[in-house]
């Protein structure tokens, strides 16, 4: 029998928690016609959601939990949890209850018809108009200049199976997007749709800073974009200190100049150094990147695994 793994990445989600277990043992977990265990990776919440976890684990023997050392990411947190999974495929899922249950059903056949990645593509939102905005603007924008076979409204939930999640554990990429590395690597996919519902309990961590670093993420791991930008930049840079110099150079030969244009150069000035510090943090940035990756510095550190206590009481180990 096929065994479905569903991995939750948990920050700041103690309210969550009961009720999103109550929902999948409910409509998933008790009802599949084929195993299912359920991984939650706690990214660093500094509320009570591993308490949660582990009150959920004691009650349920196919939840299992892991912890990291500390707030490493939502992808991160989703690697662990692959990494860790034992079913012949896997389901991400949010922990804030927005993505119906019943359309795991849904993916799973999907993914027995032969497909290797079954991504949930929103065909609605039940939210406020500016978390829509952001949404169709990077995802519009991650067409546009990275991946034309995002689908126009993104997903956040997907089904990996084995042999993908094998694949994913070999790139091995920090500062990158797990959603743009399933893009990339080009298995064959399916789709299935869904509304995504508003939020009722608790409150979203997903903040503007995070929104910037996934976009950033994006363009740099997947894009040539920001280089593209900084030669163009630099070309009409260049372009119009010629002209200038040839307009200096006409002047100075039919002696017009005189101790005058000094605010118009100073302007120029500027200008011209703005770009190079443009350009300047741009290559900074990707260099920042390639010494990230040449550190080898994991993803993310687990401070407590699936099992670890009850192993440690076994062996009489405080």
């Amino acid at each position: 029998m096929p065994k479905l793994s569903i991995v939750i990445p948990v920050y700041f989600n103690g309210e969550n928690l009961p009720p999103l277990y109550a929902d999948l043992k409910e409509k998933l977990l008790d009802q599949a016609p084929f195993d299912c265990e359920l991984v939650m990776v706690d990214d660093g919440s500094g509320d009570n959601s591993y308490q949660v976890m582990e009150a959920l684990r004691a009650q349920d023997d196919r939840i299992r939990i892991f912890k990291l050392s500390r707030n490493f990411g939502s992808d991160a947190a989703v690697l662990c949890g692959l990494n860790n999974c034992t079913g012949d495929c896997a389901v991400v899922k949010a922990a804030d209850l927005q993505e119906p249950t019943e359309m795991i059903y849904d993916m799973f056949h999907k993914w027995q018809e032969g497909n290797n990645v079954v991504l949930a593509v929103r065909e609605g939102r039940e939210e406020s108009k500016s978390q829509t905005f952001f949404a169709n603007a990077y995802y519009a924008m991650t067409r546009r200049f990275a991946f034309p076979q995002m689908p126009k409204t993104g997903f956040d939930v997907y089904l990996v199976d084995r042999k993908v999640i094998e694949v994913l554990q070999r790139m091995d990429e920090p500062n990158s997007a797990l959603s743009g590395q399933l893009l990339w690597s080009g298995f064959k996919t399916a789709t299935v749709g869904y509304v995504r519902k508003a939020r009722t309990i608790g409150k979203s961590r997903w903040t503007l800073k995070k929104k910037i670093r996934l976009v950033a993420d994006t363009l740099f791991s997947f894009s040539t974009l920001p280089i593209t930008i900084v030669t163009w930049l630099g070309g009409l840079s260049f372009a119009g200190s010629i002209l200038w110099a040839i307009d200096a150079l006409l002047s100075k030969l039919r002696g017009e100049i005189d101790v005058t244009g000094w605010t118009m150069m100073f302007i120029f000035d500027l200008m011209s150094f703005g770009i190079i510090m443009l350009t300047l943090g741009l290559l900074g940035a990707y260099l920042w990147r390639t010494f990230d990756a040449a550190r080898r510095r994991p993803p993310y550190l687990l401070e407590k695994r699936d099992g670890e206590e009850h192993a440690s009481r076994k062996d009489g180990k405080a």
